[in-house]
């Protein structure tokens, strides 16, 4: 499958999940949190850490947090979800999951609407 930014602009949550299970690999051209999620979907606990932990941005540091919570490390993902700014999510793991993917989407929608 050929992904490009004008196609990842469209992408809803439930497509990503979809491309994710059919892809054999993760998409190099995603924003490195997306990455991370991708690996942690694909239950590659590891490669999804290694991705965002020396990553500066909010995103990264948000989904490190998640990963941290799913770990069940909470006190440090206490200190990335502090990081990211964003609130300790109270719900499901997957429900983070789905939350942060969902956000992160949209971002990629608003910058390639600016951009085009």
């Amino acid at each position: 499958m050929i992904f490009d930014t004008f196609w990842m602009a469209i992408v809803t949550t439930e497509e990503f999940q979809l491309l994710i299970e059919q892809q054999p690999s993760c998409l190099q051209t995603l924003p490195k949190a997306l990455q991370a999620l991708w690996y942690d979907k694909k239950g590659d606990w590891d490669q999804a850490h290694e991705i965002v932990q020396n990553a500066s941005d909010a995103d990264s540091a948000w989904v490190h947090a998640y990963l941290h919570r799913k770990e069940g490390d909470l006190s440090n993902a206490h200190f990335w979800y502090l990081r990211s700014g964003q609130p300790e999510f109270p719900g499901e793991l997957n429900q983070e999951w789905e939350q942060i993917a969902c956000l992160l989407l949209k971002k990629v929608k608003e910058t390639w609407m600016l951009r085009n």
